[in-house]
């Protein structure tokens, strides 16, 4: 089973059938990985300092005067965490329902994914050692590292919403919208602290609050909360919410691009991550029936069954690509010419290939067993699970600030490997199971104890293609 990212399985909606999924949040998922792919395809530009006649990076679409706008609908990422909120409601509640303890789910979840970014983390370190001992200016290869690293934020982003899964989504049955309106309170606050000291640290406090958050409307889509609401509404809503978004960066301390209000994030991601969740829902019929098509389903099978690989790869591969073509001598057309815009096309397609294939190869890590190693099972204190969470989200913490450095990235893949080893030596006990009715309890014994919302039908349910590969 595989981590919410990239799990085509969602989990049943209060009122479905068991076995029923939502396709319409497979091909977000996939869409969301193609689009992050492309978007970084066209920002990576080697080329000649024309000063200097160094390499040099240009990152053309912002150079653009369409660009800031642009980032109002490609900036995806808020997209992501509703998606994943939606699968991680699921597959926690059914977790709990057969007693788990909520550090052995946090647990096997981080080791989806500090598996297989072990692996790139410790690549990085080899390539970075290896090339600074070939010879290679220090200055290049930290260059080179900004480069790759540019995505390693999601590691830690991810990491936090797991471990605050069980008790976020406890609080979310709970309380609400008011456990929301109490993140989003804490959000603008951290808004508030880093714009008045200046100091981008402050920022990632809202690592903590921002995703999760937005990973809350996941919970409610799962819950069917969207679903029971109009599609006039839900277009009003979207609205709404990206007027708030003009009013923030209009006369509050925020970039009007939203790639510059990810990282760290700020309270214009909770505003995206709202109005794409109203607008999931509106055009889920529409997806419903591309996925019904074999092109589509063909390609949810081959990015999605290694989505989470296609992701950590893709930005070494793609700056890869570049750094041959440019030291090959290859075209160097003025960055943002009408040249230029023609090369990305083959330049693209390269690169496409040269991630599937990547991604081929080491999917295996993607999939790696979380069970614990040995024959002799060993109890792992929950202690132990949240230090080697630490291990794993402090370095991709720390490069939202720096950038990724040579002793970043050797400290990345220390802790990372530090981490695989803690998680896998041993299992968390399982407690006693919740019982049906319980606040806490699975919502589907019949939907007792949970918010009067979460007891509604969905207006669409599509039972599961059993010929279908499930990813979760």
């Amino acid at each position: 089973m595989q981590h919410d990212l990239i799990a085509a399985g969602t989990p049943r909606q209060p009122g479905a059938l068991a076995g029923e999924r939502d396709p319409a949040v497979d091909a977000a998922r996939v869409g969301c990985v193609i689009a992050v792919v492309c978007i970084h395809i066209l920002m990576v530009t080697l080329t000649a300092d024309p000063a200097t006649g160094q390499i040099t990076s240009v990152l053309v679409p912002t150079k653009q005067p369409w660009y800031w706008w642009a980032t109002w609908i490609f900036q995806i990422m808020p997209l992501f965490f509703v998606v994943g909120g939606t699968a991680a409601a699921g597959a926690w509640r059914r977790r709990r329902a057969q007693g788990m303890d909520p550090a052995e789910y946090v647990r096997e979840r981080a080791l989806r994914l500090v598996q297989p970014a072990a692996v790139l983390w410790c690549a990085l370190a080899l390539v970075a050692g290896a090339a600074l001992a070939a010879g290679a200016p220090y200055e290049l290869v930290t260059f080179a590292l900004s480069g790759v690293g540019m995505a390693l934020w999601f590691l830690a982003a991810y990491l936090i919403c797991q471990a605050l899964t069980p008790a976020f989504l406890g609080l979310h049955e709970r309380m609400g919208w008011v456990w929301c309106w109490f993140l989003l309170c804490c959000t603008v606050l951290v808004d508030l602290l880093s714009a008045a000291s200046g100091e981008q640290w402050w920022g990632l406090l809202n690592m903590v609050f921002v995703w999760p958050l937005v990973q809350q409307f996941g919970f409610f889509r799962a819950d069917g909360w969207f679903a029971a609401r109009s599609r006039t509404l839900l277009v009003a809503l979207a609205a709404a919410s990206y007027a708030l978004l003009g009013v923030c960066v209009a006369v509050g301390p925020y970039a009007p691009d939203m790639l510059t209000d990810l990282n760290p994030p700020t309270v214009c991601m909770v505003l995206l991550g709202f109005a794409q969740a109203c607008l999931l829902e509106v055009f889920s019929p529409v997806l419903r029936r591309l996925m019904t098509t074999r092109p589509a389903r063909a390609v949810a099978y081959v990015i999605g069954t290694r989505a989470m690989t296609v992701y950590l790869w893709h930005l070494p591969v793609v700056v890869a690509v570049m750094a041959v073509w440019f030291f090959a001598g290859g075209w160097d057309p003025v960055p943002g010419s009408a040249g230029w815009w023609l090369l990305r096309l083959p330049l693209a397609a390269v690169c496409w290939t040269a991630v599937l294939l990547a991604a081929a190869v080491l999917r295996r890590a993607e999939t790696a067993s979380v069970e614990p190693w040995g024959r002799r099972e060993r109890s792992l204190p929950g202690a132990l699970v949240f230090a080697a969470l630490v291990c794993a989200a402090v370095p991709p913490l720390i490069e939202i600030i720096t950038l990724l450095t040579v002793p970043l990235v050797v400290m990345g893949a220390a802790g990372s490997v530090l981490a695989v080893v803690v998680l896998r030596s041993g299992r968390v006990r399982q407690g006693p199971g919740p019982t049906d009715g319980a606040v806490g309890g699975d919502r589907v014994t019949g939907g007792r104890g949970v918010p009067a919302y979460a007891r509604c039908r969905p207006r669409h349910t599509v039972p599961r293609d059993p010929s279908r590969t499930r990813w979760q």
